[in-house]
């Protein structure tokens, strides 16, 4: 564990987070002037959380034996829109720019829950972002994209700080309300997008 922490540490430092920086810069540029797009913001994963990750189990063994090179979100990057039309015009910008490795639309299990919702893909670095003074075996070659609107960002980080404090198990009442809110913020997305659409048509 100290030997992995020590790597991914340095590598955070060296690589993560000056790539982080070029990678938020690349895709302001390439949104700019887009319509309804409140933020980019791109992120080094945390120390922490790449670690819990690299510690994750499937069948009573690590899920990663190869964590540094298997974990392809260590950069992490999310473009929040207003409304849910502007997801699929954001993806369809992204397709022109960057080659998908993965694509994945997170929805709830069935129709009668409630909860986190989002767009995610693992895409390759583009090469024009590179650092030429990075050797191959320590480059990264994949970042995870997130889109998401306004209602389904705000919801996330909430829930997220909420339901994953170490320290604190919530309760089945704090769970139900916790669902109650992902509903509230569902019916609002919905409504808002239409109230858009039926504006500007």
């Amino acid at each position: 564990m100290n030997s992995l922490q020590h790597s991914y540490a340095s590598r955070r430092e060296h690589i993560l987070l000056p790539l982080a920086d070029r990678l938020e810069t690349h895709l302001k540029d390439l949104f700019h002037g887009f319509p309804r797009i409140d933020r980019i913001v791109v992120r080094a994963k945390s120390i922490e959380r790449f670690l819990a990750k690299a510690m994750k189990q499937e069948n009573s063994k690590l899920k990663y034996d190869d964590p540094l090179n298997q974990i392809q979100d260590q950069i992490g990057a999310r473009i929040v829109t207003f409304y849910r039309s502007d997801v699929e015009c954001v993806r369809k910008e992204i397709g022109k720019y960057f080659s998908y490795i993965e694509s994945k639309e997170i929805v709830p299990e069935t129709e009668r829950e409630f909860g986190y919702e989002g767009r995610h893909f693992i895409l390759v670095v583009p090469p024009d972002i590179e650092d030429e003074k990075t050797s191959k075996d320590d480059s990264i070659e994949f970042f995870e994209l997130q889109i998401k609107t306004l209602f389904q960002h705000a919801w996330s980080e909430a829930e997220h700080d909420l339901g994953y404090k170490p320290k604190c198990t919530l309760t089945t009442e704090q769970k139900r309300r916790l669902a109650f809110t992902a509903a509230q913020a569902w019916g609002a997305d919905w409504m808002f997008d239409e109230l858009h659409r039926q504006t500007t048509n």
